[in-house]
């Protein structure tokens, strides 16, 4: 049992809810140990996009997105949940080898998703679904923390019965989180929270209606809070804006900006 797996579990062990971010380098890793979080994920949208590659298509390979979640890890130094999309295998085998690498890379948690990587058929059948998180769930006892996931409503398929209904057979089959990005509105929300409880529930940010404070979540009963690629894509977002100033012949914009010995101290401390 190592000390990140210890540590990662403990986390969700706690009355309130905590935020996990999820960070896509080196740098943003430091950064968000440095701004005082306890624990981070990878992204697998952050990854795929900053190698040119489509997310949620087998784009990435398991060796690649478990050595960049592994690579967060020991530059953070901080426990590391893997954004590991579907487990890159469609057979409840495959979620298992997936498990025992991210356990030997050291990862302290990560996600089986019900999605396929085939845009025609983008979530699992119910059974399919539940025995792929059954053979992850029997790989990973004791040895890293399980979340079992429905991409139900990122795949256009609104319907809570269902989710709540592979949530609580993921919980039932050995699941030590549950997660279903999406959901629309706290009452969603508090539904999954009960159908599944006493196991935590991860959340996106929060319900798509509109954000809530970090207090309203947890007093709904969740326990953990990640963000996806959010940040990812803010930074994204900062270097199209400040494209946009360049191209008009703003210089200002790459001034005053921190400076590239200040970000290598980061990782020398």
């Amino acid at each position: 049992m190592s000390l990140a797996y210890e540590r990662f579990r403990a986390l969700h062990e706690r009355p309130q809810a905590f935020v996990m971010p999820n960070a896509w380098d080196g740098a943003s890793a430091v950064v968000l140990k440095r701004a005082g979080f306890e624990a981070l994920g990878s992204t697998s949208l952050g990854l795929a996009l900053s190698l040119g590659r489509q997310d949620g298509r087998h784009a990435v390979s398991r060796d690649e997105a478990i050595a960049h979640a592994a690579l967060l890890a020991k530059i953070g130094g901080l426990p590391v949940n893997g954004d590991l999309e579907d487990g890159f295998g469609a057979s409840p085998e495959d979620c298992a080898r997936t498990v025992d690498a991210a356990v030997e890379a050291g990862l302290a948690g990560l996600g089986i998703e019900d999605t396929t990587a085939d845009p025609a058929r983008p979530i699992h059948g119910f059974d399919d679904a539940v025995a792929r998180v059954r053979a992850a769930a029997t790989a990973a006892r004791g040895r890293i923390v399980l979340t079992g996931r429905t991409d139900n409503f990122l795949n256009d398929r609104p319907d809570l019965d269902d989710t709540i209904a592979r949530l609580a057979a993921f919980a039932e089959a050995g699941a030590d989180v549950l997660y279903a990005p999406g959901l629309p509105d706290m009452d969603s929300i508090v539904a999954v929270v009960r159908a599944v409880a006493p196991k935590p529930v991860n959340v996106l940010i929060g319900p798509d209606d509109g954000a809530v404070p970090l207090a309203q979540l947890s007093a709904a009963g969740v326990r953990r809070v990640s963000v996806g690629g959010a940040l990812y894509r803010v930074a994204i977002q900062s270097v199209m804006d400040a494209a946009a100033r360049l191209r008009v012949g703003d210089l200002s914009v790459v001034t005053g900006i921190v400076a590239g010995s200040e970000i290598a101290g980061m990782f020398a401390r």
